[in-house]
C-alpha cells in the first residue's frame, strides 16, 4: 500500500469516526458537542477534497505550461506526500525536459537554417498571398539592388514590371530577368503551404557570369577555328612566294633584258609576301586569347596592385600631358594573379590614354573602394569623348575596336582574365564627357 492510498484511508476513517462520534454526542449528550463535531467533519472533508484535487491542479499547471510553451517549471513541492506523488512529479519533469530539448533543437535548427539562408550566394525571397514579404536574404537584396522590402509591389520603384512577373509566376516555373545594371537573373518559383497559408518561395541566381563564360567559350572556339583555317591557307602561300622569288631572282632576271618588268614582278611578290606574313602575325596575335594560362592565385593587396600600375605608367602619363587622380579608399586583400591583374589595369589605363589623344585638359582618375563589405571596385575613368552607344554594346567582343591601330583583343582579353577571377568588368560612358571602366572583385 502506497503512501497516497494510506493518507486517503486515514482521512476517510477519521471522517467516519467524526460522523459516528458527532451522532452519539448529538443524541445522548448535548447538541452543542454534536455541532462541534459537524464543524470538524466539514474541515476534514475540505482537506480531503483539497488533498485529492492537488492532482487536478498539478495536471492543469502541466497542461498550461505545455500550451504556453513555458517549460521552465519543475514539479517537486509535494514529493514528501508519498512515492506516488514523487513518481508523478518525476514523469512530469521528464516530459517537460523532453519538450525543452525538442524546442532547443528546433530553435538551433531554425537558427542554423537562417544562418545558411543569410550567407548563401543564392537569393531567397518568399511572400504570402497578399504580397507581404515573409523572408528575404542579403543576396536577394544585392541582386535586386534594394535595401528594404516589405511588400512585393514595392519592387515597382526600382523594377517596373518585376512585381507583376513574380506574382504571376506559377510554381515550378522559371523566368530570366535582366536588371538595369545588366545582371541576368534566373528566378525560380515554388508554392508551399505554411500552417494553411499559401506562400510563394523564390530562388534568385545571377547567371550573368555563366552566360559570359559560355559566350567566351564560343568566341574562343571561333578564334581557334579561324586561326587554324587561315594559317593552313596562308602558310603554303608564303612558302610558294619564297619559291617564286628564288625563281625570279635566279632564273628569269639574268636572261630577260626588260629589267623593269622583272622589278615589277619582284615588287609584287614582295608585297604579297609582306601582306601574307602580316596576316600570319595578325592571327598569331590572338593566340593569347585562346590559350590564356590559368591564374596563379595569391593573396595580393589592392593598394599595392594599383600603386604598382600607377608608378609604372606615370612617366608615360606625364609625357602625354595627362593629369592623374589616384584615390585608394580601401586596402583589402584579394585572391588574384598579380601579373594578370596588372595586365588588365595597364590595358584600361592605356585605352584611356588613347581616348584622350585629342582632348583638352585630359585627365584620368583611378579609384578603389569597397562596396557591401566584400565587393572590391577598381574604377578607371577618363574625360575623353566617350563611346558611342552602338560601340558600347560591342566593346568586349573579340576583334572589335574603335581605334585605327587597335587589334580588338585588349578588352576581350581583360574581360576573360576578370571572369577567370570570378569578377566582372563593366563599362559606362557618357558621349562627350568620358568613359568609366569598373573592375569588380570579391574580397
Amino acid at each position: 500500500m502506497n503512501r497516497f492510498t494510506l493518507h486517503i484511508l486515514l482521512r476517510v476513517a477519521l471522517i467516519t469516526a467524526t460522523i459516528v462520534l458527532g451522532a452519539c454526542l448529538w443524541m445522548q449528550v448535548t447538541p452543542v458537542l454534536g455541532l462541534i463535531c459537524a464543524v470538524l467533519l466539514g474541515v476534514e472533508l475540505y482537506y480531503l477534497v483539497y488533498y485529492i484535487s492537488r492532482i487536478n491542479r498539478k495536471l492543469t499547471l502541466f497542461l498550461e505550461s505545455i500550451r504556453y510553451g513555458d517549460f521552465s517549471i519543475r514539479f517537486s513541492a509535494d514529493n514528501k506526500l508519498g512515492t506516488s506523488f514523487a513518481a508523478l512529479n518525476q514523469q512530469f519533469n521528464e516530459v517537460m525536459e523532453a519538450f525543452r530539448q525538442t524546442r532547443a533543437e528546433k530553435e538551433a535548427n531554425l537558427k542554423y537554417i537562417d544562418t545558411i539562408i543569410q550567407h548563401i550566394s543564392i537569393g531567397v525571397l518568399s511572400f504570402d498571398a497578399s504580397g507581404k514579404i515573409e523572408l528575404i536574404n542579403p543576396a536577394a537584396f544585392r541582386f535586386l539592388g534594394i535595401y528594404r522590402l516589405r511588400y512585393i509591389t514595392e519592387l515597382k520603384n526600382s523594377h517596373e514590371n518585376l512585381s507583376e512577373l513574380l506574382l504571376g509566376l506559377a510554381s515550378g516555373k522559371k523566368i530570366l530577368y535582366q536588371t538595369q545594371n545588366g545582371q541576368q537573373l534566373s528566378i525560380h518559383a515554388t508554392a508551399i503551404s505554411l500552417q494553411g497559408r499559401a506562400i510563394k518561395l523564390l530562388s534568385i541566381q545571377n547567371i550573368h557570369a555563366e552566360l559570359q563564360q559560355k559566350e567566351l567559350e564560343s568566341w574562343q572556339n571561333l578564334a581557334r577555328i579561324l586561326r587554324h583555317e587561315i594559317m593552313n591557307s596562308i602558310t603554303p602561300i608564303v612558302s610558294l612566294i619564297d619559291t617564286m622569288q628564288e625563281i625570279v631572282d635566279m632564273d628569269i632576271a639574268p636572261i630577260i633584258p626588260a629589267q623593269e618588268a622583272v622589278a615589277d614582278l619582284q615588287e609584287a611578290l614582295s608585297t604579297i609576301e609582306n601582306r601574307s606574313k602580316g596576316i600570319m602575325n595578325f592571327v598569331n596575335a590572338y593566340r593569347d586569347y585562346t590559350t590564356l594560362p590559368a591564374p596563379q592565385f595569391t593573396l595580393i593587396s589592392v593598394k599595392t596592385l594599383v600603386n604598382d600600375v600607377y608608378q609604372l605608367l606615370l612617366p608615360a602619363l606625364k609625357k602625354a600631358g595627362i593629369g592623374v587622380t589616384l584615390s585608394i579608399q580601401t586596402d583589402v586583400e584579394v585572391h588574384a594573379d598579380i601579373s594578370q591583374m596588372q595586365m588588365v589595369l595597364i590595358n584600361l589605363v592605356k585605352n584611356a590614354m588613347d581616348a584622350l589623344e585629342h582632348t583638352e585638359n585630359p585627365s584620368i582618375s583611378i579609384i578603389t573602394n569597397l562596396q557591401g563589405g566584400q565587393l572590391v571596385v577598381i574604377s578607371v575613368a577618363d574625360n575623353g569623348p566617350g563611346i558611342d552607344e552602338d560601340a558600347l554594346d560591342k566593346i568586349f567582343i573579340p576583334f572589335f575596336t574603335t581605334k585605327r591601330t587597335g587589334s580588338g583583343i585588349g578588352l576581350s582579353l581583360s574581360q576573360q582574365i576578370i571572369q577567370l577571377h570570378n569578377g566582372q568588368l563593366k563599362v559606362s560612358s557618357d558621349p562627350g564627357k568620358g568613359s568609366t571602366f569598373l573592375v569588380l572583385l570579391n574580397s
